[in-house]
């Protein structure tokens, strides 16, 4: 995928992630969410000319994208959207936590598709 192509996949899994939420499905509603944030965050890594190649590396881009921005909060943010990832297979979230969790990814989604545009 071009890394367009990511942020529109970024964009479509936030909306799904309203959509299973609101249809009462946490579960796939947190996988969309981390769905989101991950594509953004392979998104610029491309632009970059960073390799892509897991979670370890993007979570270490996420600090390099904290650096760059001068926006140290880009890593509690992406963290927000790993714990919706493991409520996915977990499914340990009680709502009001995911609620949570879901504004976070939510701004940590709006703040990367800010400076990648």
């Amino acid at each position: 995928m071009l890394a367009t192509e990511h942020i529109e996949t970024a964009r479509q899994f936030l909306a799904d992630a309203d959509r299973e939420y609101e249809a009462g499905d946490m579960l796939q509603a947190s996988e969309k969410l981390w769905g989101a944030a991950t594509h953004v965050v392979i998104a610029e890594m491309q632009r970059r000319g960073m390799k892509a190649s897991g979670h370890p590396e993007m979570i270490l881009a996420v600090r390099h994208f904290a650096d760059d921005y001068g926006d140290p909060t880009l890593n509690g943010l992406f963290s927000a959207a790993g714990a919706l990832h493991a409520n996915f297979y977990h499914g340990f979230m009680e709502e009001y936590r995911f609620e949570n969790e879901r504004e976070l990814t939510r701004e940590f989604v709006q703040r990367m598709l800010a400076h990648t545009e």
